[in-house]
């Protein structure tokens, strides 16, 4: 028998395959590098088991019914943020694959980068961010937040436990510091393409942006369709990356990109359809968030080192748009009288 079920034949053979078909500038899959060190799994590697773990979260599961352009959309062909997730994903793993890197902590941190995202996306995350600070807090930003979705708040304050540079990754997924892994800057990169480009098919569909809005030099640089502008994109991505300690773009890539992005800010993420909700959301969560911090007592407690603004923050963070509205107005709305 060759024992094939034995974790140690297992973590062996893993290692001789990265060791034959994964490029020298990806991370290896062993040994595995946890807070809380655990017994490695006779079947799955390292990265492997926190992409289950992730997957299997109620995080996760939130992220279905989690605004990615349109507050609570109605439509079935709308993305959400869990669709998002799925998209970005899957187009990072292409990238590892053909740059030799390592495609389960790829998808790892792809899969968790979100997992903090508050309701309502972008609005949602500003409007989080502002009754924070009003109240003499830091601020919110949602990649900090992801990280600590799995470090601390899931599993009941128990944290799940993810390997080191998936949870760098996470963090790194945007903001200032770049990753240090190979993966973590595909991830932070691949997110733009997937998010830009799939949010302008939305804005299509419901009609806030027309075809001919779009700006004409970018969109004849990358192409007239989402598939066809990721596809683009991505062959600039591993061509300009098949060597050194970075992942890149071309610098006219790069910069029609960032053009459409802001684009896609100024006209949709933060436009005249978006501003229109953006006092509505901003105030709901303003109010919800005033309410718990004099209620603390209806607050669950999964960190006991948690100040009072952070276990508001997580509480409204983990919120869903559907529920955040329905919970606001089964607080602050009367029902119609039954006489």
């Amino acid at each position: 028998m060759s024992g094939r079920g034995d974790g140690g034949s297992f973590a062996d053979s893993a290692r001789r395959r990265e060791q034959e078909f994964l490029s020298e500038r990806a991370v290896l899959s062993y040994p595995a590098s946890r807070a809380v060190p655990e017994e490695d799994s006779p079947l799955r590697t390292p990265f492997q088991r926190d992409r289950d773990r992730i997957v299997h979260s109620k995080s996760f599961r939130r992220l279905m019914h989690k605004t990615q352009v349109f507050v609570a959309p109605e439509g079935d062909h709308y993305r959400t943020r869990l669709t998002h997730t799925l998209e970005a994903t899957g187009i990072a793993r292409t990238v590892a694959r053909a740059l030799g890197l390592n495609e389960d902590l790829t998808e790892a941190i792809g899969l968790a980068h979100d997992l903090g995202h508050p309701p309502f996306g972008h609005i949602g995350e500003q409007a989080l961010d502002e009754a924070v600070r009003a109240h003499g807090g830091t601020g919110f930003r949602h990649n900090e937040h992801s990280l600590r979705v799995v470090d601390v708040l899931e599993r009941d304050g128990r944290g799940l436990n993810l390997n080191q540079p998936v949870r760098e990754g996470i963090l790194k997924h945007t903001g200032p510091e770049r990753s240090g892994s190979l993966e973590g800057q595909i991830v932070r990169l691949v997110d733009r393409v997937a998010y830009i480009n799939h949010d302008i098919d939305d804005a299509l569909r419901a009609g806030i942006l027309m075809p001919e809005d779009l700006p004409r030099e970018e969109i004849a640089m990358l192409g007239p369709t989402g598939a066809g502008r990721i596809d683009a994109l991505v062959k600039d991505i591993v061509k300009c990356s098949a060597s050194g300690d970075e992942i890149g773009q071309t610098e006219e890539m790069g910069q029609a990109m960032l053009r459409l992005r802001k684009f896609m800010f100024e006209n949709v993420y933060l436009g005249v359809e978006a501003r229109a909700e953006h006092e509505k959301v901003q105030q709901m969560v303003r109010i919800l968030f005033e309410y718990y911090l004099e209620r603390l007592d209806r607050v669950p407690e999964l960190d006991p080192d948690a100040d009072d603004l952070q276990r508001v923050t997580d509480l409204l963070a983990g919120m869903t748009d559907r529920y955040c509205i329905t919970h606001f107005t089964g607080l602050f709305v009367p029902e119609r009288s039954r006489l």
